[in-house]
């Protein structure tokens, strides 16, 4: 596997257990349709999170969230509304973003509830 890739599913696993930490269930981890791709579904209480993970080594530019693109929220809507169609789910839906920096001291985490509308 390439480093960057090695990266992002380090990135998922400290966003997974932070999530179990926060009293998260995990009902899915890499969900794919078409071309989209949920890094996690959790769900808490009567609501269903659908979470996109960024995951860098550095803090350039901008803050890791302005890195999911509109077209990317389109995707990660589809994804979501497919999967809750799929499974039949009758629960309030909401998008987050974990993002994780990878820096000399460690992992930071920053978790961004309600982090995009999709209306």
């Amino acid at each position: 596997m390439n480093v960057p890739h090695l990266l992002g599913l380090e990135g998922e696993d400290a966003a997974q257990n932070l999530l179990l930490k926060k009293g998260y269930r995990i009902l899915k981890r890499n969900y794919r349709f078409r071309k989209a791709e949920v890094d996690l579904i959790v769900q808490k209480g009567d609501q269903i999170m659908f979470v996109e993970v960024k995951t860098r080594t550095s803090k350039w530019v901008a803050h890791l969230a302005d890195h999911v693109s509109k077209k990317k929220i389109r995707l990660l809507v589809e994804a979501a509304d497919h999967y809750v169609t799929e499974n039949k789910i009758d629960l309030e839906v909401r998008f987050d973003i974990i993002t994780v920096l990878k820096t000399k001291k460690g992992l930071e985490l920053e978790h961004l509830e309600d982090a995009f509308y999709y209306f």
